[in-house]
C-alpha cells in the first residue's frame, strides 16, 4: 500500500522537469500548460500514468478558461478511468466544475459533456466490478465516438482495464471458472489462455477452473483478540458499575 501511494505521488518515470512543476508553484503558471499537455500525450503513447501532473492541467484550465482543450480533458479522464478502484476519476471530475455545453472558439460543439456522461457510466461499472457490463457498454454504439476518436489512441487502454479486473479477482477469488474470467476480461479461446498463463495462474483444462495463487486478500485469517484483565482491574470495574 505504501509503495502504491509513493508511486502515485511520484511515478518513477516522471521527468525531473515535470516533478519540479508538480511540486512547486510553477504548476499554476499558464505558460507551463503546453509542457504538461505534452507529458500527458507521452503517458498515452508509453502506457504511463501520472495523476498529479494531469490534475495540474485541469487546475490550470480552471484558473485559465482560455487554455481549455476538451480533447486533453477527455484523455485525462480516460487515463484516470483505468486507475480504478482508486478515486482518480472522481478527483478529475471534481476539477471540471459545472461546465456548460458552450461552443468552442472555432464554433465546433464541445465534445466533453457527451464524453463525460459516457466515461462516468464506464467508471461506475468499473468501481462496482461489473466487468461484463463494462465491456458490453464499451463495445456498444453509445461508445463508438469514444472508441474511434480517443481510446484507440491510448496505448494499452483495454489491457489497463483488464488489469483493474485482475486486481479485483486476485483479491476476491481463490478459484474462478474460465468462462467467468473470460467475461470479466472480454477474452476467449487462445487469447484468454495466453493471458491466464502470463499471470502465472493455473488452468485445469478438464474442469475449466482457474486457481489464483494465495495472497493476503484471498486467504483471510481469523483474528483472535484476547483481553488480559487482571483481578484488581476487574474488581474496580465491578465497583464502578455498582456505584452507577
Amino acid at each position: 500500500m505504501a509503495s502504491s501511494m509513493t508511486n502515485w505521488l511520484k511515478p518513477e518515470a516522471r521527468p525531473e522537469v515535470i516533478d519540479q512543476l508538480v511540486d512547486g508553484v510553477d504548476r499554476y503558471n499558464p505558460h507551463n500548460a503546453g509542457l504538461l499537455e505534452d507529458y500527458l500525450y507521452h503517458q498515452i503513447r508509453e502506457k504511463e500514468y501520472d495523476c498529479l501532473a494531469n490534475l495540474a492541467i485541469l487546475k490550470l484550465y480552471q484558473f485559465n478558461p482560455d487554455l481549455y482543450n476538451p480533447d486533453v480533458v477527455i484523455n485525462i479522464l480516460i487515463k484516470a478511468l483505468t486507475a480504478a478502484p482508486a478515486c482518480d476519476f472522481n478527483l478529475c471530475v471534481a476539477l471540471l466544475g459545472e461546465r456548460q455545453n458552450i461552443p468552442l472558439p472555432d464554433g465546433e460543439p464541445d465534445p466533453l459533456p457527451g464524453a463525460l456522461q459516457t466515461l462516468s457510466q464506464l467508471s461506475t461499472q468499473l468501481l462496482a466490478c461489473r466487468f461484463p457490463a463494462f465491456w458490453t457498454f464499451y463495445r456498444s454504439d453509445a461508445c463508438a465516438t469514444l472508441r474511434e476518436n480517443y481510446t484507440v489512441e491510448v496505448v494499452g487502454f483495454e489491457d489497463s482495464v483488464r488489469e483493474v479486473a485482475v486486481r479485483a479477482v486476485t483479491a476476491a477469488f481463490k478459484t474462478i471458472t474460465r468462462k467467468r474470467l473470460g467475461s470479466y476480461l472480454d477474452l476467449d479461446d487462445s487469447d484468454l489462455d495466453s493471458y491466464v498463463d502470463s499471470l502465472g495462474w493455473e488452468l485445469d483444462a478438464s474442469t475449466g477452473v482457474i486457481t489464483i495463487p494465495p495472497n493476503p486478500d484471498n486467504q483471510p485469517v481469523a483474528t483472535v483478540i484476547r483481553e488480559n484483565i487482571q483481578l484488581p482491574q476487574l474488581t474496580k470495574i465491578i465497583s464502578q458499575a455498582q456505584a452507577v
